[in-house]
């Protein structure tokens, strides 16, 4: 850098922010969004020097271009590996619409088929827990969440998943 630049990089850092909006504006052509004080100074700095040793070379130039071709750009996350798509199509039925899913769509991918007996050895007792399409049976009685039958055992809150060892292994 020239000691011309140095001198007015430094003048730079002496303004005060109304001064450095204005520069600024004089620089880039139009008017400053921000405030920031740091921010400024690092931007007229860049303009600067820029217009002293020169921009970007046109090679530069056209693969930022390319780079900044937003086709490529993913608008939506990709698919997972996971529950079913529905089976059909909604049906209207009056003012609701239902959605006719296929058995075990909205199951878990680290639950068994249902019908199969998650079996744990728990303080000495077998714990037996049938998997349903609808939840879970253990002891004779239904419920919505492996948590629920988690919680009904232990008496107290445990995820159900890591309680009866079906959490998913890297």
């Amino acid at each position: 850098m020239t000691t011309s630049l140095d001198d007015q990089l430094a003048a730079v850092e002496r303004m005060s922010t109304n001064e450095l909006c204005q520069r600024y504006a004089e620089l880039f052509g139009q008017p400053v969004r921000t405030r920031h004080k740091q921010y400024l100074i690092r931007k007229i700095a860049w303009r600067m020097q820029a217009m002293a040793e020169g921009d970007l070379s046109e090679r530069a130039k056209k693969r930022a271009a390319e780079l900044a071709n937003d086709a490529d750009v993913r608008l939506m996350p990709p698919r997972t590996s996971g529950p079913a798509a529905p089976a059909t199509a909604p049906q209207a039925r009056g003012d609701l619409r239902v959605v006719k899913l296929t058995p075990n769509a909205h199951a878990d991918p680290r639950l068994p088929a249902p019908g199969t007996a998650i079996v744990r050895q728990y303080k000495g007792s077998t714990l037996r827990v049938i998997v349903r399409t609808d939840g879970f049976e253990y002891a004779g009685k239904r419920y919505k969440t492996l948590t629920a039958v988690a919680e009904e055992v232990t008496g107290s809150h445990i995820n159900g998943f890591r309680f009866f060892r079906l959490e998913a292994r890297p």
